[in-house]
């Protein structure tokens, strides 16, 4: 079958080891399914696998791709949930120590054909074409998480979301704006913070201004390059809610602030099934349009990874198929 894969680690290169060619066509293992893809989006954890983080080298050649959406034998739309968890685990699949990603144990959705457990094909509602519900999986359901599970934000209260263009931070901005809340971003450049206001940002800010009030809460995605701005710019009692660091992870704790001010930290990694269902439903009630820079035939994927890598992303970036 047709996919597009990584044949094999290259941490200085990763382009060099992506490969858009032919694999086997997949087994399906009692109590999964086949889902006959429509859609895979992009992530930074596409690239980490180019790069061999979080796999190992025996598990190439590997099938890029953690999300998409597609369709079952019976012509059932799903989306797919890309956490896999030990079936003997119960409750939150994100807490369960052997759970894995798509693409760091089993094959990826950038294929013809991609195999999962049948829980982890969630029915796609009416109102989502294929292309927007695969963008749901991986960076939508972060920001669900982040927004609506963890922060404790009710609408018409205050967030600032560091970085205005990637996938989680166009979503935290997006789901924000339709649940009531005052949307504020910031961005480096005027062409991110143009898109953040197009999405719905209330306000925009370059990176590290001082804001014209202090936040109920801050989602952080960048980590080192802005973690001293998200702890300034929190009111005393509030929360810090990071689901990354993609400018580095040792930042300064800066813990003086942190118990002086009593300001809540909090990791978020990922979502559950139950909250990929209700994020799915939330969008479509909503009618929003998830924002989707860059969308090309999968047969064209070596353009979308380049694009990723350069950091020339503006929402995520989609492979029809």
């Amino acid at each position: 079958m047709f996919a597009v894969y990584a044949a094999a680690p290259n941490a200085d290169s990763p382009l060099d080891s992506l490969t858009v060619g032919e694999r086997p066509d997949p087994e399906v293992p009692e109590g999964w399914v086949a889902v006959k893809v429509g859609a895979a989006s992009l992530n930074m954890h596409d690239l980490w696998t180019l790069r061999g983080v979080g796999i190992k080298p025996e598990q190439f050649p590997m099938i890029l791709g953690c999300d998409g959406a597609g369709t079952l034998g019976d012509g059932t739309d799903v989306v797919i949930h890309s956490v896999i968890g030990d079936p003997a685990w119960r409750g939150d699949e994100t807490l369960d120590p052997r759970r894995t990603l798509l693409t760091e144990k089993y094959q990826g959705t950038m294929a013809d054909t991609v195999v999962v457990p049948a829980r982890n094909a969630v029915p796609r509602p009416t109102g989502l074409s294929a292309a927007q519900a695969a963008v749901m999986g991986t960076a939508w359901l972060t920001a669900y998480r982040m927004l609506f599970t963890k922060s404790g934000l009710q609408p018409g209260q205050t967030m600032l979301v560091q970085g205005a263009s990637g996938g989680v931070s166009t979503a935290l901005v997006q789901l924000g704006r339709a649940a009531g809340m005052r949307v504020w971003v910031t961005g480096r450049s005027e062409e991110k913070r143009a898109l953040a206001e197009k999405l719905g940002a209330h306000a925009t800010f370059e990176s590290g201004a001082r804001l014209p009030e202090r936040v109920d809460a801050v989602f952080e995605s960048v980590g080192k390059a802005t973690w001293g701005h998200s702890m300034r710019s929190v009111r005393p009692g509030g929360a810090i809610i990071c689901c990354g660091s993609t400018s580095g992870p040792d930042a300064n704790a800066d813990l003086q602030r942190l118990f002086f001010l009593q300001i809540r930290v909090e990791g978020s990694t990922m979502g559950t099934r139950d909250e990929l269902a209700n994020l799915l439903q939330f969008v479509a009630n909503a009618g929003i349009d998830p924002e989707i820079g860059l969308e090309l035939p999968m047969s064209e994927a070596t353009e979308g990874f380049r694009a990723m890598l350069e950091g020339n992303t503006a929402g995520k970036i989609v492979f029809t198929h």
